[in-house]
């Protein structure tokens, strides 16, 4: 039987880290590749799945090790409240471009345009894997699998499509972009194949970004209120998306 630690160790710089519980249920839930989950107290994280996860409460019994808390502390950068880790394959690149550009989906997808707050962007995984949506990419610098994204985002990376690409790479499907000086919102109905961009916390949509843009679009706001967090606007359009007779979830 091997070593879950000696796993750990072997694969931690090539997987994903999942980190607490919730993360690592969101993964299995949503198919991901899981070779190695560890907690301080198998009791407790299986109590959870019972509580919360007892879908995949047979699959955590048999995936999770336990280690010695000071082992499990040492695995992570910040231990979770759960005592629970797991690492996980990232799905390819391909993959995620393919389900991207699908030009039969049925959800939008969300841009999120040279972002800067690793949590924001976590936060917008979250919400996109919520309502349903196709994907979240990411264009600039910002990694979209970065570990604090990956923890924001609470394992539900892997229940959508999640890639970095330029805006020469984005997927097709009219490009409604979020600018204050666009129409707003309430009077439109945003298409399922839309794509959705979001500029970033600071200094708005990039040149290139509206240059691209098909319509530009604005959430209501009362006058000399600067901005929303990113992370609310994404939310206010796919709320707006589904009210409008956006795809139910499944």
């Amino acid at each position: 039987m091997t070593d879950p630690v000696d796993a750990w160790r072997r694969l931690a710089g090539a997987c994903v880290l999942l980190d607490g519980f919730h993360a690592l249920k969101h993964a299995v839930r949503f198919g991901a590749e899981v070779p190695v989950a560890v907690t301080a107290d198998r009791r407790a994280a299986l109590a959870l799945a019972d509580e919360l996860a007892p879908d995949v409460r047979g699959t955590l019994d048999a995936l999770l090790a336990e280690v010695p808390p000071g082992t499990y502390a040492s695995l992570v950068p910040r231990p979770h409240p759960t005592a629970v880790a797991a690492l996980a394959v990232r799905p390819s690149r391909q993959a995620n471009v393919r389900a991207l550009t699908d030009t039969a989906r049925r959800a939008p997808v969300v841009v999120l345009d040279e972002p800067r707050n690793l949590g924001n962007a976590g936060a917008v995984i979250r919400l996109a894997a919520g309502f349903g949506a196709a994907g979240v990419v990411t264009t600039g610098t910002l990694d979209p699998w970065h570990p604090t994204v990956v923890r924001g985002g609470a394992g539900l990376h892997f229940a959508t499509a999640v890639e970095r690409l330029t805006v020469d790479e984005l997927p097709r499907g009219p490009l409604f972009a979020l600018d204050p000086e666009g129409e707003d919102i309430r009077g439109l109905k945003l298409p399922d194949d839309a794509v959705l961009a979001f500029g970033s916390e600071r200094s708005g949509l990039s040149a290139g970004l509206r240059v691209r843009a098909d319509h530009l679009v604005a959430l209501p706001m009362r006058p000399q209120v600067s901005s929303y967090n990113l992370a609310t606007s994404v939310a206010m359009t796919l709320y707006h998306w589904s009210a409008t007779g956006g795809a139910v979830p499944s």
